[in-house]
C-alpha cells in the first residue's frame, strides 16, 4: 500500500548537516543589478568566460545584454525572437530557457526555448503551439537572428505546462526540461508514457550539426521510447540545475493541486506523475508507486503554489550555506533551502520575500540570486 510506503517524516524530518546551518527565516533580498528591470523575466545566465555580462530573458521574447559591475550600462539586445512566437502568449509560454555552450568563447553558440506559433492541435480560439528548441551563433558579442538552426520541435496540446530550462551537463549534453503538455491531472498520460517527450527530462548531444542521442541514454534500445530522455514522470519541472561540485541535476516539479516538490534527478529515474503528486497519491488511494523515485523535499499550498527550482549555493560569502540547494515559490515568494547531503533532507525555509520568483540565477563565483516578475534581480542575503 502506497500510504506505507510514504512517510513524510522519513524525507522532512532527520537529515545530516554541515557544521554550519542557515538561520531559519535569517535571510532576505536586495536589489542586485539595477539595470536588469525588464518587464516578466525569466532568467539570467553569465556569458562564459566574461565576469562582467549575463544575458537576461523576458517571457516576452527579448534577451538583454547586462554589464553585471556597472550599473550605469545600458544593457544591449543580444537577441529578439518575440516574432517567431506564438502571438499573445499565455501565462505558461514564451521565451522559457537559454543556455550559453560551455565552448561558447570560441564557437558563439547558445541555445533558447521558445513557444513558436502553429504546429500543434488547434484550440478554441484558434491557436496552435508548439515547444522549439533552437541553436544560435554570436556574432561581435550579440546572437545572429539569422543564425537560428531549430533542433526539435513538440506540439503542445494544451497551453500550460511547457516547462523550459535548457542547462548543459558535466558531461557536455545538454538537458531539455519539459512539461506534461498541460491542461490539469495530465489527461493524455504523458508523465508515464515513454512513447512522448512530454513530462520529462531529455539529454541530447548538440556537439555537431543539428543533435544525436547518447548512446548511454537510459531508453536507447527500447522498443517504441523516444531515445532522448534522461528521466520521466513529472508535471511541469520548471528549472533545473546541477550543482558544480557533486554534479547532481537538481530540479523543482510544480504540483497539481496540493504539493510542490525538489527532486534529484538520475538516469532513468520515474519521479511520479501522474500517479503521485510529491509523496501522496494523486487521484488514487492505492496508487502503484513501485518503482518511482520520490522527492527529496516538498511543501503543501499552506506555503506556495508553484515551485521554482534553484541552484546549490557555492558561494563565499554565506558559508553557512555551502552545500544548500536554494528554491521558492513563485505565488508566495518564500525562498527554502535544502542540504544537499545525507539521507534524510530537511528543508529550512530562509526568507519570505514577497517577490514573485520566477527564476534563479547563479554567477560564476557560486553566488544565488532571485530573478523576479518584479522587475528586479535581488540578492539573497543575510538579515
Amino acid at each position: 500500500m502506497i500510504r506505507k510506503l510514504l512517510v513524510m517524516s522519513a524525507l522532512v524530518a532527520g537529515g545530516i548537516f554541515a557544521a554550519a546551518c542557515p538561520q531559519p527565516n535569517g535571510y532576505s533580498t536586495t536589489a542586485a543589478f539595477p539595470q536588469a528591470d525588464f518587464d516578466q523575466m525569466t532568467g539570467m545566465y553569465w556569458i562564459p568566460g566574461d565576469l562582467d555580462h549575463a544575458v537576461v530573458i523576458t517571457q516576452s521574447g527579448q534577451a538583454w545584454k547586462v554589464n553585471t559591475t556597472d550599473p550605469a550600462a545600458e544593457p544591449v539586445m543580444f537577441l529578439d525572437v518575440e516574432n517567431r512566437m506564438i502571438p499573445e502568449p499565455a501565462d505558461e509560454e514564451g521565451l522559457l530557457g537559454f543556455a550559453f555552450a560551455p565552448d561558447f568563447a570560441t564557437t558563439g553558440r547558445f541555445y533558447v526555448h521558445y513557444t513558436a506559433d502553429g504546429g500543434g492541435p488547434v484550440r478554441a480560439d484558434g491557436q496552435s503551439r508548439q515547444t522549439t528548441v533552437s541553436r544560435f551563433i554570436a556574432v561581435a558579442g550579440v546572437g545572429d537572428p539569422d543564425s537560428e538552426e531549430i533542433l526539435f520541435q513538440q506540439p503542445q496540446p494544451f497551453a500550460n505546462h511547457n516547462g523550459g530550462s535548457l542547462v548543459f551537463g558535466p558531461d557536455g549534453y545538454l538537458y531539455v526540461a519539459l512539461g506534461d503538455g498541460g491542461s490539469g491531472g495530465d489527461p493524455e498520460g504523458n508523465g508515464q508514457r515513454l512513447d512522448t517527450i512530454l513530462g520529462k527530462i531529455l539529454r541530447i548531444d548538440v556537439s555537431g550539426a543539428g543533435y544525436t542521442v547518447p548512446a548511454s541514454n537510459p531508453f536507447v534500445g527500447l522498443v517504441g521510447a523516444q531515445t532522448e530522455i534522461f528521466a520521466y514522470g513529472f508535471r511541469n519541472p520548471w528549472r533545473i540545475s546541477f550543482d558544480t561540485v557533486t554534479g547532481q541535476l537538481w530540479a523543482g516539479d510544480v504540483g497539481q493541486e496540493n504539493i510542490e516538490e525538489v527532486d534529484v534527478v538520475v538516469s532513468g529515474g520515474n519521479y511520479g506523475w501522474n500517479r503521485l503528486e510529491g509523496t501522496q497519491c494523486y487521484d488514487d488511494d492505492d496508487c502503484d508507486a513501485t518503482n518511482t523515485i520520490l522527492p527529496v523535499a516538498e511543501y503543501t499550498h499552506e506555503y506556495g503554489c508553484s515551485i521554482t527550482g534553484g541552484y546549490v549555493y557555492r558561494g563565499a560569502s554565506m558559508p553557512e550555506l555551502q552545500g544548500w540547494y536554494i528554491y521558492g515559490d513563485f505565488c508566495s515568494g518564500r525562498v527554502w533551502a535544502v542540504n544537499v547531503e545525507g539521507e534524510g533532507k530537511t528543508p529550512i525555509p530562509i526568507a519570505d520575500t514577497g517577490k514573485s520568483i520566477a527564476s534563479f540565477a547563479q554567477d560564476p563565483a557560486g553566488e544565488v540570486y532571485i530573478v523576479t516578475f518584479d522587475n528586479s534581480v535581488e540578492r539573497i542575503v543575510r538579515k
